[in-house]
Formats: structure tokens, sequence, C-alpha cells
């Protein structure tokens, strides 16, 4: 049986204002105040592991250990069945540039590699999501959550964040990017997971 949350504040392990806005709206109907990682002046822990949970609790236990709150991370990226699931959990690092992310610049890379291949169309894949809720004392729980959907081209949307611009959810006909965040956040592989953690935490 999962560990319920009792505490009205956690830290979210993360520096990323996307997540930040996504997180804190989803966990507001419940009373939870999210402060990020960011805000508190935390460092980010190397994210050394293979998996997205892996990585995801590496993040939650140090800013759990470095805060004394509960710390919820976050480890997300996009598998691509023509790339043989890349990115997958370095989708970020493929954005990395010496003066930040730049997530067109990545999606341009995943269209070309695509092209370069002959990838027929559909060209499918999938989000991932997993959760890791850790509290000081080194106890943790994992929720993971997917969707599937196609890479579309060109970018389509200014919402979301990432890769949401070139992912089209299997059924519907807007991007993650043209899609009204209230939607998105009710059918996003993040809202499966986060689904998951509020059965088993609240």
């Amino acid at each position: 049986m999962s560990r319920k949350l009792t505490e009205k504040k956690i830290v979210l392990a993360s520096h990323n204002a996307g997540k930040l806005r996504e997180i804190g709206a989803l966990l507001a109907p419940y009373g939870v105040e999210v402060v990020s990682a960011g805000a508190l002046g935390l460092e980010e822990p190397a994210e050394t592991e293979t998996t997205f949970a892996g990585n995801a609790r590496i993040k939650a236990h140090f800013a759990a250990k470095a805060s004394g709150l509960p710390a919820l991370s976050d480890d997300s990226g996009l598998e691509v069945d023509a790339l043989d699931g890349a990115p997958g959990v370095y989708t970020a690092d493929w954005a990395e540039t010496p003066n930040g992310r730049d997530f067109p610049m990545a999606m341009a890379k995943v269209q070309a590699l695509l092209d370069e291949k002959e990838a027929p169309t559909p060209r499918t894949g999938r989000f991932c999501c997993t959760l890791c809720l850790a509290w000081p004392d080194g106890h943790d729980e994992i929720f993971a959550g997917t969707v599937e959907g196609q890479l579309v081209w060109p970018m389509r949307g200014d919402n979301g964040f990432g890769f949401d611009p070139v992912f089209l959810p299997n059924g519907e006909t807007e991007t993650f990017g043209e899609m009204d965040p209230d939607k998105k956040h009710g059918m996003s592989h993040r809202a499966e997971a986060f689904r998951k953690l509020v059965a088993g935490c609240f």
C-alpha cells in the first residue's frame, strides 16, 4: 500500500518552468503548495541512470534530503518507434546548446533522422512520464504514465513545451502544442501518472 502524503507543501525537483506550471495546476485541487527546486536554490543532480524511474529517483531523493520536505520529481521524454525508442531518457539532452535548451532544434533533429531512415508514416511514438514522490526519510513511491501518438511536421501550436508542437495524440486533431492546456492536462502522460499518484498517495 502506498504511503499517504500528509504534508501540504512539497518541492518539485525541477528547474523547468513548464513542468512547475503543469504540476502546480494538477496538485492545486488537493491543497498542496508546490515550490520548485530552483526557487529554493537547490542544485540539479546529475541524471546518471538509463531509465525514467532511475532518474526520477535521483532527483526526488536529492531534493527531499536537501529541503527536508517531500519532493516530487518527473522524468519524462519522447520515444520514437522508428528511432528505436530515442531520444527517450535523453530527450532534454537532445535540446541542449551552449545557450540553453533549444527544442525547435531538437525537433528538427528528430525529423532529419526520420527522413534519413525513410521512416514510414505515421511515425509513431509516445510520451512517457515517471513520477517519484520521495520523503526525507528515504521512502519513495513511483508512478508511470504514457500517451501514444504520432509525430507530425511542421511544428504546430505555441502551447505546452518541449516536443509538444510535433506530437499528435491518437484520436486527436490537435497537437499538444495546439491543445487547450486543460484538455492536455486531462489526457497527457503526466496526467496518467498523476492519476496513479493521487490514487496511491492522497
